[in-house]
Parts: C-alpha cells; structure tokens; sequence
C-alpha cells in the first residue's frame, strides 16, 4: 500500500474489546457514541484520517493505561452518514504501534503518544508465508466451520492470497479479545498463521471435535 504521509508522534485511540485491525486489512465500524463521532469529525479534518484501534486490557494490577500497549492504526477509507447522524465508516490497517504515554486535553475521546519503531514490514508490500499448507489449513478451516454451522464462499477463500486469508480469519472469527491481541501482536505472518491454527485446534478440541491439523 502506497503512504504519501508521515505517521504522526499522536493519533486518537479507539478502545474496542475483540475488535481487530491488522496492516492492509479493512475494518468496517460502526460509530455512535458522541465522544468517538468526535474523534471521526476530527480525523477526517486532517489529511492522514487516521484512528488507532487498541483493545482495552482491565486486568486488575496490571500496569499500563487500561489498555494493551499495541494497537494497530487505520485510516478512514470509507465513510457514510445515516439519517440519525451515526457513521459507518471503514479503516484500512496501516501500521501496528506501541503506546508510550496517555497525553492529556480537552478532547472526549482518548489520544495516546507512540512509537512505530518495530513495524516497518507493516507499512511495506503483503507478507508471504512460505511455510503455508494451505489444504491442510483449508480442511482444518473446514471442520472449524462445520462445527459451529458456518457457511462461506470456499471459492473465494481458496483463491485469497496467503495475508489476505490469514488475516481476514484473524480478524472475523469469534475468538477471545486476549486471543485476538495474540495474533495482532504475532511479529511475522508465518507466526500469525501458527497462532490462528493454534486457536482453531484448541476450540475444536473444547468442542470435542478433538481433530487437530496434521
């Protein structure tokens, strides 16, 4: 994906538990509470139009400002208005970043100072996967989605190249928020894609299905 702008030292963060955007995915949204359609008003008046997406992190006595210390940053692709006022907007993932310190102001919503140190690969071409058993992958995917009576169009999920299929599952299928901060958090795609199996084998297993992938 092309960038023709610098990722600024500050964005505006978007707390959503099992919410997930990875690089080059899109996240389609749903904004109506009052703070965040002020945080949409005020991106969309800058040229970057970006909104860093985190997952809160609640544990009791864990350091940190309530939320993880990654998050992954999007920009406003798509947007449209409703009669009531609410947006629907989609991001499309640009880079992954870590959280230095909560800056303090006069907006409703929060605003967080980051590093993307770490993350170029996130603003560079697709990653490939040369370790990728798509048709043992495929046919685990298979019984994952027949388990919970899943439909989907194979067609299309046999032709997505290697990124793309990792992280559309990544982010669509119905996993724990601490899961979903794992596989945000993995460093390469190979390690993304071990992660999901994992998930996967393990909620077959909690089904009693008990198939893992050979």
């Amino acid at each position: 994906m092309s960038q023709s702008f610098t990722l600024p030292d500050v964005i505006p963060a978007f707390p959503l538990p099992g919410a997930l955007l990875l690089p080059r995915a899109r996240l389609p949204l749903h904004i109506f509470e009052p703070r965040y359609l002020a945080m949409l008003d005020d991106a969309l008046k800058t040229p970057e139009r970006l909104i860093g997406m985190i997952q809160p992190n609640d544990v009791p006595g864990r350091a940190g400002h309530g939320v993880h210390r990654i998050g992954c940053v999007g920009r406003i692709t798509q947007f449209s208005e409703t009669e009531d006022g609410r947006y629907m907007i989609t991001l499309t993932g640009i880079s992954r970043y870590r959280v230095l310190e909560e800056v303090e102001g006069f907006t409703p919503y929060r605003r967080f100072s980051v590093s993307w140190e770490g993350f170029d690969a996130d603003r560079g071409p697709a990653e490939k996967d040369t370790g990728f058993d798509r048709s043992a992958f495929l046919d685990l995917l298979g019984r994952y989605f027949a388990a919970r009576d899943l439909n989907t169009d194979w067609d299309t999920l046999k032709e997505a190249d290697d990124e793309l299929l990792v992280n559309s599952l990544s982010m669509l299928l119905d996993f724990e928020p601490e899961d979903k901060q794992a596989l945000l958090e993995a460093p390469s795609l190979s390690t993304r894609r071990e992660t999901l199996v994992t998930l996967i084998e393990y909620s077959l297993r909690s089904d009693g299905s008990g198939d893992v992938m050979q």
